[in-house]
């Protein structure tokens, strides 16, 4: 169950900068890093193995997700999301958001952007809802800081993490009503994936905890330690296996739900985000190596 090393990518002015969340879109099979410290986005051509572009123009930029052909990218310097579209890297639609925009879904059959703002010294955090057709907007406050969010199979409920007091909020789609906190008993709830297949989530901890939890009903069902304080988190269906990126000192840990156990490969000094490129590597958005590292997940 061990991920390995199989190559690397460089990206343009990577070494030793800063980057956030990233996103596999499968239908361009293309990936979609957030290099926060340049301000821009970057792709990467995963079947040719290569940096394909540099997208400038997203402040501040803190992720990436995508779903069939659509990214969504979360500005924190512009208190915005833009909605790009992945074969032609135009972008479509810029919404302005609450402060500081982290954590964020797309789901591109319902046409609906979510984005989970931080807030400052003038904003409370808040959970807004847009509609990418109708620019619909809906927005909820939050008990504390939002992490990562993300949704179930049917797209009917969203899922976030709360750093404090550490929970996961679930609120239904696609008005953000029925809203359910569940508390979990680790600190400082991050890195979030989910079993769609066993309905269940997973949460990686700022205490050094992984928490395995039922998507139905919140029940904490495992909690295993991991190396270090959290970031990424992914759940791979195509091996079972949860993979979580600690940035210092510089690891995956890898964890079978299904036993328990779990293995680290080293990474790099600052390498706390990744990409799953489904179904069988992960990519490791690596200060160190100045791009991505290259692991297999077989």
């Amino acid at each position: 169950m061990s991920l390995k090393a199989i190559g690397s990518i460089a990206i343009p002015h990577g070494a030793g900068s800063d980057f956030d969340h990233a996103a596999f879109d499968a239908s361009s099979r293309r990936v979609f890093i957030a290099h926060t410290a340049r301000d821009c986005v970057e792709v990467i051509d995963h079947d040719a193995g290569r940096h394909l572009a540099t997208l400038p123009g997203f402040p501040g930029v803190a992720g990436a997700v995508a779903d069939d052909g659509q990214i969504l990218v979360t500005n924190r310097g512009s208190a915005s999301i833009a909605l790009l579209d992945a074969g032609s890297l135009e972008t479509r639609a810029v919404f302005k958001t609450g402060a500081r925009p982290n954590g964020a879904v797309i789901v591109a059959r319902s046409g609906l952007a979510i984005a989970a703002c931080i807030g400052d010294d003038q904003e409370a955090p808040t959970l807004q809802l847009f509609g990418l057709a109708d620019h619909r907007h809906v927005s909820i406050d939050l008990p504390g800081r939002p992490r990562w969010c993300v949704t179930d199979a049917a797209a009917e409920r969203v899922f976030l993490c709360i750093r404090e007091p550490s929970m996961v909020l679930v609120a239904h789609l696609p008005d953000l009503g029925a809203v359910a906190h569940w508390k979990i008993p680790s600190s400082g709830a991050h890195g979030l994936d989910i079993d769609h297949s066993r309905g269940r989530l997973y949460v990686a901890c700022d205490d050094r905890t992984l928490v395995e939890m039922s998507s139905a009903t919140g029940e904490v069902t495992n909690v295993w330690p991991i190396a270090g304080p959290p970031d990424v988190t992914f759940f791979n269906p195509a091996t079972g296996l949860v993979h979580v990126a600690i940035g210092e000192p510089g690891l995956v840990e890898t964890i079978d739900p299904r036993t328990g156990h779990g293995t680290r490969i080293m990474t790099g000094a600052g390498a706390h985000t990744t990409a799953l490129v489904a179904p069988d590597q992960l990519y490791v958005i690596s200060p160190a190596h100045g791009g991505v590292l290259v692991l297999s997940d077989t």
